[in-house]
């Protein structure tokens, strides 16, 4: 369970980084202090699933988030129906 948080902790770091945040900033956007953000980057506290998502929204990490969350499969697939849905929904018009 540790390295599992310390690897989920690394993801958190990065996401903040590429998107070259300080941990003040992430702080202030997230509605917390910068010790919070800290702990969440090394491991020693455990994000929630809302705050994991705005931190991804924040960072412009969605996809990243999402491959995390549900895998590469999912991902896949949901691009795949991003492509149909389109001429799926011309087809319905038709009708």
């Amino acid at each position: 369970m540790r390295a599992l948080s310390l690897d989920f902790a690394k993801v958190l770091k990065k996401f903040r980084k590429d998107a070259k945040l300080t941990q003040e900033e992430m702080a202030c956007q997230l509605n917390m202090t910068q010790s919070h953000v800290s702990k969440y980057e090394q491991g020693r506290k455990i994000i929630d699933l809302e705050t994991f998502l705005k931190w991804a929204q924040i960072t412009n990490a969605e996809a990243q988030a999402a491959i995390i969350m549900f895998g590469t499969d999912v991902i896949a697939h949901a691009s795949q129906l991003i492509s149909v849905v389109p001429a799926f929904i011309w087809v319905l018009i038709q009708f």
